[in-house]
């Protein structure tokens, strides 16, 4: 990218801080589902139904419970209490070596799994399953490996989240795109594969970038937010958006989140 691509700064300073932001937050690891390299840079309220304590609170009562997609296993980790059997899956290499260092010493067995069906568990082999924020849900699978009464439990993302941030770099988004992941869909979904639907809820959350680097990490880890995303492809809108927050503040974006919990009849 050429130098004359890039939209004017305000000042040598203001130029010099963007290639020190973005060389920093393009050189750090993204392994994992550890946010924590966010702290001071950006902000993302949550939402009121605290789902790594509720989720903790049913894995207490658990005897064999799932997670599915566990990234790191870093939300799994953090439970007080892991049922005598725990089963975490994930496809994506570094993550899989992730999670097992840190869920082995608890007693939590990592499957390599690709994330399509069929899950790699008999039918019936677990009373719970959990997955935060998994990138598909297959709700068939999901009844199939659930004891009768066994619950599934999981925080997703909703429709048109961090969209501002998205539009951004892709530009206008049509409505399909935009209403993808609706919670209404998944209540179809998870009714449709045989599960009573015991609780469905919805919340758009405030989420602030206070930094041009806190944007490239972000869209480094969260890679499905603008597809193909790399420093040198979007050098320019991402000069532009350094002086943006520069001189407005922070960039204002909303994350949509829904908790859905499903229950197989017995």
């Amino acid at each position: 990218m050429s130098e004359q691509s890039l939209p004017p700064f305000a000042s040598t300073a203001s130029r010099d801080r963007f290639e020190a932001l973005v060389a920093e937050a393009d050189a750090v690891s993204v392994d994992g589902w550890d946010f924590s390299w966010l702290d001071g840079r950006a902000t993302e309220q949550r939402p009121s139904w605290g789902y790594a304590r509720a989720m903790a609170d049913r894995l207490a009562g658990a005897r064999a419970a799932l997670d599915i997609q566990t990234g790191g296993g870093e939300v799994l980790a953090a439970a007080p209490v892991l049922p005598p059997l725990t089963v975490a899956t994930e496809s994506w290499p570094p993550n899989i070596a992730r999670a097992t260092a840190l869920l082995h010493p608890l007693g939590a067995v990592v499957v390599a799994d690709e994330d399509e069906p069929p899950l790699p568990f008999g039918d019936a082999a677990f009373d719970l399953v959990v997955s935060r924020h998994p990138v598909t849900t297959w709700w068939e699978e999901i009844a199939r490996v659930l004891a009768p009464g066994g619950t599934y439990f999981s925080q997703q993302v909703g429709p048109a989240s961090v969209f501002e941030l998205v539009e951004y770099f892709l530009g206008p988004q049509p409505p399909e795109v935009r209403r993808g992941r609706d919670p209404e869909d998944a209540r179809a979904a998870a009714e449709a594969a045989g599960l009573d639907v015991v609780d469905l809820r919805l919340e758009r959350l405030r989420t602030e970038f206070l930094d041009i680097g806190a944007v490239v990490y972000f869209l480094r880890k969260v890679i499905w937010m603008v597809p193909g995303f790399t420093v040198e492809r979007y050098r320019p809108q991402l000069a532009s958006l350094h002086r943006k927050i520069e001189e407005e503040g922070p960039f204002l974006a909303h994350t949509t989140r829904f908790l859905i919990e499903a229950r197989k009849p017995r």
